[in-house]
């Protein structure tokens, strides 16, 4: 049987785990060991901060409406009830779109909130 030389598959592995530290510091982007360490930590980095990212966002539109919501005399819990039980179907990401940009618009939604509010 003959003898199998790998150089080929070995070289293309590591330029390819080169390519993707291209721009770290030191001997993070030119040395395979730790440029494969490197490398495996910024994609659990990644994979952790896309979770992460949909937190921050949430809790932002949350902020938004919360702030929009006071002004008029309601806290955002009491909002978000008063929208349930009106029957509106906007998300969280569409409300703070809203009261952001269109001020008037969300009062509307605000005034329907709070009428459907039980007194």
């Amino acid at each position: 049987m003959p003898r199998i030389k790998r150089g080929v598959t070995t070289r293309q592995k590591h330029k390819r785990l080169l390519d993707q530290a291209k721009g770290y510091r030191g001997r993070r982007k030119n040395t395979i060991r730790v440029a494969r360490q490197a490398v495996e930590k910024a994609g659990q980095y990644a994979y952790r901060d896309r979770k992460v990212k949909k937190r921050n966002f949430r809790a932002l539109w949350i902020q938004r409406i919360n702030a929009a919501v006071r002004a008029e005399g309601l806290t955002y819990s009491q909002f978000m009830h008063g929208v349930k039980l009106a029957g509106i179907e906007l998300d969280r990401k569409v409300m703070a779109d809203l009261a952001m940009n269109e001020g008037e618009t969300f009062g509307v939604i605000i005034k329907q909130a709070k009428d459907a509010l039980p007194a």
